[in-house]
């Protein structure tokens, strides 16, 4: 009897292993394709086929070993390794399993909240019954697994005892998907049968176009980009996102590293066809090279370049996209036409006879005003004499025709002009350059450099005298030759100068976290995207160098040390000394007044008083002057006319306000 059961059983273990086996090799595959589960609202996705080999090369890089030093990412690490040292340990079983396609999506599921979702390739594997059944023990006790049904697709829970929290799995066909977000994993069961991404043939496209010999590929979904940003900032309604949220579709990018230390992508972006974006217009506008680095400030945060075959063919499509917007092209042309009946100008004439083939967008980290937006607008030309003499006679019709004010200084042999005139720039250049209101602007060279601030434009002359522009760094050099001298768009980010504009972005939690970490977020130290026009699409080529924070912090500080040695020299002032002289007591230094317009300019100490208050007119020191000591007590009295001292200027002592020197100018 007991020979029988034996017997019995052992048929029914062959039957059964025969049976698993005939399912295995021989049954009918119903496989599905990863993309069609990834729910539609995914904002990234990263695809590798690779993940373990993958991770054996990122974990040995200089840059990974870096982000092992924060607490955050040390964890990540921990647990990697972990896995890795359960791989290995396991080997006879992954090399059964293989390497899978693996695809990972970042989504937004509530405000402020992101989630990830995975889905794994299991192919032929997915027909064992018992990898899906013995998923509860293999969790082990520090889990506790329930099952709950969904549409007719069963859902395992696995709750993390320890950490108190649950990573929820299911099964379609031969994929497995998973997440911490249980709304994530009930999309996917869904949509599955009707695919949003996998069928958008945008999607495809770029799909398609994006190389596969990386790391692995990057997918970004602009329509919910903001979205995602939201998480981080409350500031994301500016005009530009909106332009790329609205005019943008897809970019693919296939990641890898570079010499460890050298983060690389390229590939390609698509945008709506029918959008009235800048974007658009560029993409129908060639290329050229970028030489605007040349009047550029060393210590700019944000180099953002477009160039085409000639500014002519730009906005000859310009106007031809904004055509087909019957409405809002009537707007733009009565805004045109309106400018020009109040100047009696015309201007593609006197405006875009002169502009050559780049304009460019910097972010300047100027030590001069650290609270302002220090943002210029370059225009390269392509006839300087053309441009002096229309711009000229531009100001000269603003001056003669209209009531708006016209004011010019000369700043270090540079005449910077004042054109008091709303919404001149933004019909010039549209919202990206909207905030533009009342441009100051001055020429170096082939360019014409317009801003909100004439400390800005200070600064850029300062930079330019004392060579000290991105053209003459050859880090920036270095890092620029990665990159094709000819683009459409070009996005140069200095991370350690736009430091302060991430966290004047960030909300309060986000802040926090960018404080606590700045090293890890500096050491990646340049960026640069550029995006070359190629048929219906941007070619895209993202470069992330990445710089030992200990020997950054060291070279900024003899950067900052440089600059400021070289612009001493440049003012040729004489060394500072503790013996208070006629000659040197009435020796004042520069001013940088934010506002020409202002009528007068004071600085204060750090406790809020007076350190000195001065009259001016059209930007120049004109009338009364008074200095105080720290404690109060007055220190110099004098006036100026026209920026020049003139008149009886005294001096008085700090301790008694007693006269010490008097000097006629």
């Amino acid at each position: 009897m007991k020979k029988k059961l034996i017997v019995g059983i052992v048929i029914l273990l062959i039957s059964f292993i025969a049976y698993q086996i005939y399912i295995f090799t021989t049954a009918s595959e119903d496989n599905i394709n990863p993309i069609y589960l990834i729910p539609d609202d995914a904002v990234f996705i990263v695809d590798t086929e690779r993940p373990i080999d993958t991770w054996d090369e990122i974990s040995n890089s200089n840059i990974w070993k870096h982000l092992q030093k924060n607490e955050y990412f040390s964890e990540v690490t921990e647990n990697l390794n972990n896995l890795d040292k359960t791989f290995r340990e396991q080997k006879k079983l992954v090399q059964f399993i293989g390497e899978r396609d693996l695809l990972i999506s970042v989504h937004v599921y509530k405000p402020k909240s992101y989630g990830l979702f995975y889905t794994v390739d299991l192919q032929k594997l997915s027909k064992l019954n018992f990898l899906q059944s013995s998923i509860a023990k293999l969790a082990g006790d520090t889990f506790k697994v329930t099952k709950r049904q969904y549409k007719n697709h069963e859902i395992i829970e696995l709750y993390d005892k320890k950490e108190r929290e649950t990573l929820y799995i299911s099964f379609i066909k031969n994929q497995l998907i998973a997440s911490y977000t249980h709304i994530l994993v009930e999309k996917s069961i869904d949509q599955y049968n009707n695919p949003i991404i996998g069928r958008d043939v945008n999607f495809i496209e770029i799909n398609k176009e994006t190389p596969e010999d990386g790391f692995f590929k990057l997918f970004i979904q602009y329509k919910y980009f903001n979205k995602y940003l939201s998480c981080f900032s409350n500031q994301v309604n500016s005009d530009v996102l909106k332009t790329i949220e609205t005019s943008w579709l897809y970019s693919g990018f296939n990641i890898g590293l570079k010499e460890s230390t050298i983060i690389q992508a390229e590939g390609f972006t698509n945008f709506d066809l029918t959008s009235e974006s800048y974007l658009r217009a560029l993409q129908k506008s060639g290329k050229n090279k970028r030489t605007i680095a040349k009047i550029a400030p060393k210590n700019t945060a944000l180099y953002l370049s477009f160039a085409f075959d000639s500014f002519d063919t730009f906005y000859e499509n310009f106007e031809a996209i904004k055509e087909e917007n019957e409405e809002g092209f009537k707007a733009y042309t009565d805004q045109v036409s309106d400018i020009e009946n109040m100047l009696d100008i015309n201007l593609k004439d006197h405006v875009f006879s002169w502009i050559g083939d780049e304009i460019a967008l910097l972010h300047i980290n100027d030590a001069i005003s650290r609270k302002q937006k220090d943002v210029a607008v370059v225009f390269k030309t392509k006839d300087l004499e053309k441009a002096k003499e229309n711009l000229n006679f531009i100001l000269s019709k603003i001056k003669e025709e209209t009531p708006l004010k016209f004011k010019q200084i000369s700043y270090k042999g540079y005449e910077i002009n004042f054109l008091d005139l709303k919404g001149f720039f933004k019909m010039l250049a549209g919202n990206l350059f909207a905030k533009m209101e009342k441009p100051y602007f001055t020429i170096i060279d082939d360019y014409v450099i317009f801003s909100n601030s004439p400390n800005t434009l200070k600064e850029i002359i300062n930079t330019q005298l004392i060579g000290y522009t991105l053209a003459s760094s050859e880090k920036f050099l270095e890092f620029n030759n990665q990159f094709d001298e000819e683009s459409s768009v070009f996005a140069y980010i200095n991370t350690p100068y736009i430091y302060d504009d991430l966290l004047s972005f960030a909300d309060t939690k986000t802040q926090q976290q960018i404080y606590k970490n700045k090293d890890y977020i500096i050491s990646f130290s340049q960026i640069g995207l550029q995006l070359i026009s190629k048929g219906n699409y941007f070619e895209n080529y993202l470069t992330v160098n990445y710089e030992n924070p200990v020997a950054l912090h060291k070279q900024l500080a003899e950067d900052a040390n440089l600059k400021e040695q070289l612009l001493q020299e440049l003012s040729q002032k004489k060394d500072t000394t503790e013996i208070v002289t006629e000659d040197t007591i009435f020796n004042l230094p520069e001013i940088y007044p934010n506002d020409l317009s202002a009528s007068e300019f004071v600085k204060k100490y750090s406790d809020g008083t007076i350190h000195f208050s001065v009259e001016l007119k059209d930007g120049l020191k004109h009338g009364d002057y008074k200095e105080y000591y720290p404690n109060g007590h007055l220190k110099l009295t004098g006036t100026f006319k026209k920026g020049v001292q003139t008149g009886t200027w005294k001096a008085y002592s700090e301790k008694d306000e007693a006269l010490l020197f008097k000097k006629r100018f």
